[in-house]
């Protein structure tokens, strides 16, 4: 539960920033691969 309460706090601290680098850290992951 204390993960998931850290998790949160990052969230609402920069959501954009999270999400896009999460997203963009999949797509380079992927283009790496291949």
């Amino acid at each position: 539960m204390a993960k998931t309460a850290e998790r949160k706090k990052d969230t609402k601290k920069k959501p954009t920033k999270t999400l896009k680098e999460k997203k963009a850290e999949k797509k380079a992951k992927k283009e790496g691969k291949s």
